[in-house]
């Protein structure tokens, strides 16, 4: 399957593999959006806390059953769904180290390096993160690949903000690195 097509299928499915609008995927806008939302606390005279958010090994770690689940949430067309289930199912690999291979293994947690359809799964599978943002709070998140920016105007937000991102990390069977995590 050349390039193009498959680049015409994900434009032709792009309804059902949308993300917010905090969700920048691989997209570098982010920066632009994070400071204008910071000048925008600044203008409004309020101070702003942010936290910026590292997933330990997130690619490795999709959950390929949650992420079923978050697909057909989406009412995806069952033909689309049953393509992306046999793109995941039967998934083998072994361990090369040096001259010697390790016995094959079922590979049933992640999203495969390379491959176009990767990024986009990764941004659907994180997607209710960045739709935590509310404006009745004053805070907002971003997401930018495997990274989280959270932004708000006071820390006792910005915690509670915090601990509402790493319940839903928890049930994504993700985990936060706390060792590179930035705080106020």
């Amino acid at each position: 399957m050349s390039k193009v097509y498959k680049y015409c299928l994900l434009d032709r499915c792009e309804f059902f593999f949308g993300s917010s609008e905090n969700q920048f995927g691989f997209n570098k806008t982010l920066v632009t959006a994070v400071r204008k939302t910071v000048e925008n606390y600044v203008n409004c005279g309020s101070t702003v806390n942010l936290s910026a958010i590292d997933l330990s090994k997130a690619f490795d770690k999709v959950n390929h059953y949650a992420l079923f689940i978050k697909l057909m949430n989406r009412n995806i067309p069952v033909q689309l769904l049953e393509i992306i289930m046999n793109l995941f199912s039967e998934c083998y690999s072994c361990v090369k180290w040096g001259d010697f291979f390790s016995s094959m293994f079922t590979v049933t947690f992640g999203v495969r390096q390379g491959s176009v359809l990767s990024p986009v799964l990764f941004a659907i599978y994180i997607d209710n993160i960045s739709t935590l943002s509310t404006l009745r709070c004053g805070h907002f998140v971003f997401v930018y690949a495997d990274d989280i920016i959270l932004l708000a105007p006071s820390v006792t937000e910005l915690e509670r903000l915090l601990h509402i991102c790493q319940k839903e990390l928890e049930w994504l069977d993700m985990s936060i690195n706390f060792k590179k995590i930035v705080l106020p």
